[in-house]
C-alpha cells in the first residue's frame, strides 16, 4: 500500500514509518524538515508546512493518509481537503483526552467529547487541547465520512519519547534510594507502548477499518505500583518506594501528571481516566507486549541521551529530596 504520513520523524510517527516499512508498504513523509531531518533518507519526503504549503500534496494517490501531527481543526480541514479525491482512507492519531471528563469508569468510543464555547480558538492549552482534537476529528469525519479512521491513543509510551512522561520513573527508580511515589500502589494507570500503537494502526489501514477506536492498555488493570516495581527489576535497583497522599502532594504542589508523571488521582473526578475501554480495538486486534520490555528498552534508550538532557517530566533529585524530607518528618 501506498502511505502518506504527515509527520514521521518523532516518536509515534518514525514509529509508524518502521511498522509499515516492516509490513513492505510504500511510504511518503510531509512534514517541515526539522525534526530528525535525515532519519528516513530512503524515502521521498515532501518538505512543506501543511498550512502554507499543502499544495504540494495535490494530484499524488495514496491508499491512506496518516495525520499524526493535527491539533488545529483549520489546518486539518486544509490536508483532508486537498487530500479527499486522491486518498483512500485519511487516518487521524487523536487522544483520550478528548472526552468531556473521566468521571466514569469504562469509557468508550461513544462517550461525549468536550467542546469549546468559542470553535474559532485555536491556542492550544490543557483546557482546549482534547476540544480542538475533538474538531479536528469532526473535521476529517465531515469530509471522509466512512473513510474516516480515528484513532484515540492514552499515554504513548516507549523509546524517542520526547515528554519524559513515562521515562522518568525506570531513570528514577534506576538511581534507587528513597523515591517519592503518588498516592498509593494500588493507584490505576494506563499506558500503550509506541509500537504496539504503531503495529496496530497500520493493520487498521491494512483491514480498511474506519470508524472510532479507543487504544490504550493493557489487557489487564495495571497500576502505579506495577510499573514502579517492573522498573526496580528491570534495573536491579535498591529503591525503596515513600508513597504520598494526594493531599500531601497537593499541599507541597507536586503536581499529577507532570511532577508524578504517568498518573492522575484515583479519585472521583479521574476515576475513569485510567479505566478506559478498549476493548473494540483488541478485538480489531490491537497486542500488547509485556510491560518488561517496554520499561527494559525505555531505559536502554534512555540511557543513551546527553547525560544533561533536560527533564521535561519529573522532579528533578533535588526537590523529591525536600518534599521527601517533609514526608519522612510527617
Amino acid at each position: 500500500m501506498r502511505i502518506l504520513i504527515i509527520g514521521g520523524t518523532r516518536f509515534l510517527g518514525r514509529h509508524l514509518v518502521e511498522s509499515a516499512l516492516a509490513y513492505s508498504h510504500d511510504v511518503t513523509l510531509f512534514n517541515r524538515g526539522k525534526s530528525n531531518p535525515g532519519l528516513f533518507p530512503q524515502l521521498e519526503t515532501i518538505i512543506g508546512d501543511r498550512e502554507q504549503d499543502v499544495n504540494k500534496l495535490e494530484g499524488r494517490i495514496w491508499d491512506a493518509v496518516i495525520d499524526v501531527a493535527g491539533y488545529v481543526p483549520r489546518i486539518v480541514r486544509l490536508s483532508a481537503e486537498i487530500l479527499k479525491e486522491n486518498v483512500a482512507r485519511y487516518v487521524f492519531i487523536s487522544t483520550i483526552s478528548v472526552y468531556a471528563d473521566f468521571k466514569t469508569v469504562g469509557i468508550d468510543e461513544s462517550y461525549p467529547v468536550g467542546k469549546l464555547e468559542n470553535e474559532t480558538v485555536e491556542e492550544i492549552t490543557g483546557e482546549t487541547y482534547g476540544p480542538l482534537k475533538a474538531l479536528c476529528e469532526q473535521a476529517v469525519q465531515d469530509i471522509y465520512g466512512e473513510r474516516a479512521l480515528i484513532v484515540r491513543p492514552g499515554l504513548i509510551v516507549g523509546p524517542h519519547d520526547p515528554t519524559d512522561r513515562f521515562t522518568y520513573w525506570p531513570v528514577r527508580v534506576a538511581r534507587g534510594g528513597d523515591v517519592l511515589a503518588p498516592q498509593k500502589p494500588e493507584a490505576a494507570i494506563q499506558v500503550i507502548d509506541v509500537r504496539d500503537l504503531a503495529d496496530f494502526t497500520i493493520k487498521l489501514i491494512q483491514d480498511n477499518a474506519s470508524g472510532i477506536y479507543n487504544a490504550t492498555g493493557p489487557d489487564y488493570d495495571l497500576t502505579i505500583g506495577k510499573l514502579l516495581e517492573v522498573s526496580k527489576q528491570a534495573s536491579n535497583s535498591n529503591a525503596d518506594f515513600k508513597w504520598a497522599s494526594v493531599d500531601f502532594l497537593n499541599q507541597h504542589k507536586v503536581e499529577a501528571w507532570s511532577d508524578m508523571p504517568t498518573w492522575v488521582p484515583d479519585d472521583e473526578e479521574g476515576v475513569g481516566f485510567s479505566r478506559i475501554d478498549v476493548s473494540k480495538a483488541i478485538n480489531a486486534g490491537l497486542k500488547f507486549r509485556p510491560l518488561e520490555e517496554t520499561v527494559r528498552d525505555t531505559l536502554a534508550w534512555a540511557q543513551t541521551r546527553p547525560v544533561d538532557h533536560a527533564w521535561r517530566a519529573g522532579l528533578t533529585a533535588e526537590r523529591e529530596a525536600q518534599v521527601l524530607a517533609d514526608l519522612e518528618g510527617e
